[in-house]
Parts: C-alpha cells; structure tokens; sequence
C-alpha cells in the first residue's frame, strides 16, 4: 500500500467518507491549485474556490475553515502523487526498463497537474505551523522510496543505495521542477532526456546482458 502524508491536525474539519465526497474534495482541491497558478496567494480566495468547483461555500467550509487549509491539502496531494509514482516506479514485478519510464511518466504526469501552482506552493504560499512536519515527513518517506526504487533497478550496490537515491533523486526532481517553470512539461524530448538521465545514472551498474532503458524506451 502506498504511502500518504497524514494531515496536519486541524487543517480539514472532517475526512469525506463517501465517493461523492471525495468527488467534491477533489474539485475544490483541483480549484484551488488552478486559481493559486492563476493569481497567485492574494488572488486566492474561498468563495473563487466555491464558485470554480461548482460546490457551495458551506461545502467548502465543512472541510476546509480557510483558504490556508486548502493549500495545505493541495500540497499534501501532490505529496501523495509523487509517493503513488516512486512506489510503482519500484514494482519488482515489473520489467526494469518499465520501471524507467514509469518513474518518468509518472513524474511528468504529476507535474503536470497545475504546473503553475507549484512554484507558488514552494516559493511564495505561507504555510500552517504543522506544514513543516508534514513537509519534513514527505522528505522522509520520498527518501525512502527512492532508496527502494535504487535497489529495485540496481544491484548489489546496498551500501552505495542511500547516497546514489538522493543523487538521483535531486537529479530527476530538479529537472521536472525547471521543466515546469519553463512549461516544457509535455515535450517529448524531455521524455526521451529524463529518461536517458536515469538509465545513464543506473547503468553504471546495470547487472551484465540488460540493456539501456533509453535504447528500448523510443
């Protein structure tokens, strides 16, 4: 099962129980991330929110008391999106140049939701006095999946998985971070370039007769 950041305490009222309240949540989530990319902190407001989700102002607060609460659970979901991907990424059942492009799809495709909002999520948005733990356990868990993606793709190299995790993590998330800003997100040649980073980086110590994910992944 895949990891998810919990909550700080307090940032929502309730968790939604049903689909249909799921549903809601998302959208208010999904508004909140667009209008953020769009105006920004101080064009972000709870009844834009309400009105660009197609839910109630009341529906709205029954899971969100203000608009911070509501950046908070946008972070929280990207978050959980990138742990859902690195987790995939390290799927044994899964061929080793599948895990590749998974990882870089993956990456890419999180990314590419609300690409504007993320700057404003890292940079400029204020954050909740529990925001930083939630944050520094992402952090935790991010370093802990990247270290299970290394072993999965390279082995015999244990001792080296820790520090080579964190190389490749910086590496792959610095990349699709100025993709983002530069709005090239959806070009192939990205793909083709994230792809060939990664492979280039794990190849060094491929197991002898697998061939570079870059040379199949075309």
């Amino acid at each position: 099962m895949a990891t998810r950041i919990a909550a700080p305490r307090g940032a929502m009222r309730k968790a939604p129980q049903q689909a249909r309240s799921r549903a809601t949540i998302d959208a208010i989530l999904d508004a909140a991330a667009h209008i953020l990319g769009e105006r920004g902190w101080e064009g972000l407001t709870t009844n834009g929110v309400a009105e660009a989700a197609g839910a109630s102002i009341g529906s709205l607060y029954q899971y969100f008391p203000n608009k911070l609460a509501l950046i908070e659970a946008v972070r929280r979901r990207h978050f959980d999106d990138v742990l859902a991907v690195l987790h995939a990424a390290a799927n044994l059942e899964t061929p080793r140049v599948k895990r590749i492009t998974v990882l870089v799809d993956g990456m890419i495709a999180v990314h590419s939701r609300h690409p504007a909002a993320h700057r404003e999520l890292l940079e400029e948005s204020p954050r909740g006095e529990d925001s930083r733990s939630a944050h520094d356990r992402f952090d935790v868990e991010c370093t802990k999946a990247y270290e299970t993606l290394f072993r999965a793709n390279v082995r015999g190299v244990a001792e080296r998985g820790c520090v080579g995790a964190r190389v490749l993590a910086g590496a792959l998330a610095g990349a699709v971070h100025e993709a983002a800003r530069q709005g090239q997100l959806a070009s192939p040649v990205l793909r083709r370039e994230l792809i060939a980073l990664v492979d280039g980086y794990l190849s060094r110590l491929r197991p002898l007769g697998e061939k570079p994910a870059s040379r199949q992944a075309r």
